[in-house]
């Protein structure tokens, strides 16, 4: 009960301003940011920006948009992106004009997880480069790939995450 009155305090003290201030962030990342990187970007408070991210959330689940704001949780770490619904992505693939949210080498070397999974992180390397160590990095962080300790080197497959952002069954 006290919590609910706690959070209702802190709605009602949100202004508009301030659900713009995310909203903007998020559009203009295009990729997943931790409430870290929102705090730093936005300026606002830890308690207030995560439930601006949950008004977000309510407002583009009910309200008739293309829009999307997605929750991921990896290794305990909560991010949020703002997305295009699932049912437009292939509108939005047609028109993308060839900025990713990955380079050219990273779509390569998830590639070769994507079609060799399980796949050992040294055998990637071996193939990509010591670049291969960054890319890796930067899936794990995405949520795209989960890498399992195995004796010296992790073993790299692909999580629900990477079927849900490219769309795939």
């Amino acid at each position: 009960m006290e919590n609910t009155k706690a959070r209702e305090e802190v709605k009602s003290e949100i202004d508009k301003e301030t659900i713009k201030k995310v909203e903007a962030a998020l559009f203009l990342a295009a990729r997943w940011l931790s409430l870290d990187e929102l705090v730093k970007l936005t300026g606002i408070n830890p308690l207030t920006l995560k439930e601006v991210l949950s008004l977000l959330e309510e407002k583009y689940k009910s309200d008739e948009s293309a829009i999307v704001i997605l929750k991921s949780v990896v290794d305990g770490i909560e991010s949020w992106k703002m997305d295009v619904k699932k049912q437009y992505a292939y509108l939005v693939n047609k028109i993308a004009t060839g900025q990713t949210e990955f380079t050219k080498a990273e779509q390569e070397t998830l590639a070769i997880i994507a079609y060799k999974q399980p796949i050992k992180q040294s055998v990637v390397v071996k193939i990509r480069g010591n670049k291969a160590y960054d890319h890796i990095k930067h899936f794990i962080q995405a949520g795209l790939v989960k890498a399992r300790k195995l004796g010296k080197t992790f073993e790299l497959t692909l999580t629900k995450n990477f079927y849900d952002y490219f769309n795939l069954k």
